[in-house]
């Protein structure tokens, strides 16, 4: 299927927030070696960075195998945490429907394992809406390198003048606005002045927000509801 325009989105606090189930995951994990992280560490540290970054971060005297066993752990104790229907950010499956009718395409881009993202997408019944599911590990480069973006573009078939991306971190940011993409910031653990310095174009606070439906319409040439609104 061809696309006049791309959406190339995030997935673990950019569709739903998770933050607090990650962190859970992590406290879980570290309790019996008597460690904790804090906010912050989870912030700098652990947001957007694939898996075995962050085991290496914790654990940097464990052999690899250990590391990777630790890793599939949280994953696992994250998992459990996913339980029934999920709670989208505001605004998102009418900002995807309207999206799909106006010639956009969807890929999602996440440095999250496969089966974590499955069960997220599942669990936000969006599994209509997505073209491809472009995951880290499986790239030849993850997050925080341009590649993942730019591949998510080209697999969709639309330039990157003409694609929008939406992340909530500093490794995803970097890696959408590396790729050139103009990126949209989702306000939760990075607040809008960290958003932007990290390289976003806007930060919003979910997907009601006017800046991102004037952005459509600039785009499509077409008005919209949202902005008819306020007018």
């Amino acid at each position: 299927m061809t696309h006049d325009f791309a959406l190339l989105m995030d997935l673990d606090g950019t569709l739903l927030d998770t933050d607090p189930l990650h962190i859970e995951a992590f406290q879980r994990l570290l309790a019996p070696f008597g460690r904790k992280i804090t906010e912050e560490y989870y912030i700098t540290k652990i947001m957007g960075a694939p898996i075995d970054t962050i085991m290496k971060d914790l654990f940097p005297d464990a052999p690899p195998d250990d590391r990777r066993r630790l890793g599939d752990e949280k994953e696992a104790h994250f998992r459990a945490q996913l339980t029934g229907p999920l709670q989208a950010k505001a605004g998102l499956h009418t900002f995807l429907s309207w999206a799909k009718q106006h010639g956009f395409g969807l890929a999602i881009v996440t440095n999250a394992p496969r089966d974590n993202a499955t069960l997220m997408i599942e669990g936000l019944g969006l599994n209509d809406y997505i073209d491809h599911l472009l995951i880290g590990d499986e790239l030849p480069f993850s997050k925080p390198h341009p590649y993942p973006y730019a591949e998510a573009a080209r697999r969709l078939g639309v330039s990157i003048d003409r694609s929008l991306a939406f992340e909530d971190s500093g490794p995803g940011i970097q890696s959408a606005s590396g790729a050139g993409v103009r990126t949209f910031g989702l306000i939760g653990a990075f607040a809008p002045d960290r958003l932007i310095q990290a390289g976003a174009s806007h930060a919003i606070a979910d997907y009601n927000a006017q800046a991102l439906w004037r952005c459509l319409e600039a785009m499509t040439g077409m008005t919209t509801a949202k902005t008819q609104a306020v007018r």
